[in-house]
């Protein structure tokens, strides 16, 4: 097994492309294994990547002019196929950058004074957080979004929606994301998400969530 990541589909900066893993695949040891990360990485995240290029040409969607957050905003309009691999690699994408290797130390600065403000405390979030991951019912995500009126609230969603999605329950900016398919923990942790959930907030890189608010 490689232990450093070697897929980049195309050029570095192109939000349709799958990018380089920030940090080797057993970077997450011993929260995530390194096995878990190579084959969600180059396996299952890619898939999302070739099979959203392909949506794109089907559907003539022009990745130029357009950025994938606008087509998420805009999802409804497009094909099942468009919906799930578009989502998939957004999600994707985005919760890699959501962790750094070592252990996370407490939210400090905007984002804990904005925690505090919408939850009361830090474990209280984390609470919160951590029932939307835990009870979305079969495979999802969850997440911590701000508002459109600036507060933050925890939630989930199914398969590969997110909360830009004009057909997502859960609506705003996405701040925090957690991939709860079985595929992100079913090696190390087997069937006890809510272990796999408790761990993973020892990778949270709380600089690249701040820098998400608005």
């Amino acid at each position: 097994m490689s232990i450093l990541p070697n897929i980049v589909l195309a050029a570095d900066n192109n939000s349709f492309t799958q990018q380089a893993l920030p940090y080797a695949y057993n970077a997450l040891e011993p929260f995530i294994d390194a096995t878990t990360m190579e084959i969600h990485y180059s396996k299952h995240a890619a898939a999302y990547a070739k099979n959203l290029a392909e949506a794109c040409v089907a559907e003539k969607v022009n990745t130029a002019t357009i950025s994938l957050e606008t087509l998420m905003q805009n999802i409804g309009k497009y094909s099942s196929k468009m919906r799930n691999n578009g989502g998939g690699h957004f999600n994707h994408e985005f919760f890699w950058k959501c962790m750094k290797p070592g252990t996370s130390s407490m939210p400090t600065g905007k984002i804990l004074l904005a925690i505090n403000q919408s939850f009361g405390s830090v474990e209280a979030f984390k609470t919160q957080f951590s029932d939307a991951a835990k009870n979305r019912f079969g495979s999802g995500w969850a997440w911590l979004v701000q508002t459109s009126d600036g507060k933050l609230i925890c939630g989930s969603t199914a398969n590969q929606d997110n909360p830009l999605m004009d057909i997502s329950d859960l609506k705003g900016k996405p701040l925090l994301a957690l991939d709860v398919w079985e595929h992100a923990y079913y090696l190390k942790y087997q069937n006890k998400r809510p272990d796999y959930i408790n761990n993973w907030f020892n990778l949270v890189d709380w600089s690249f969530v701040e820098k998400q608010l608005i």
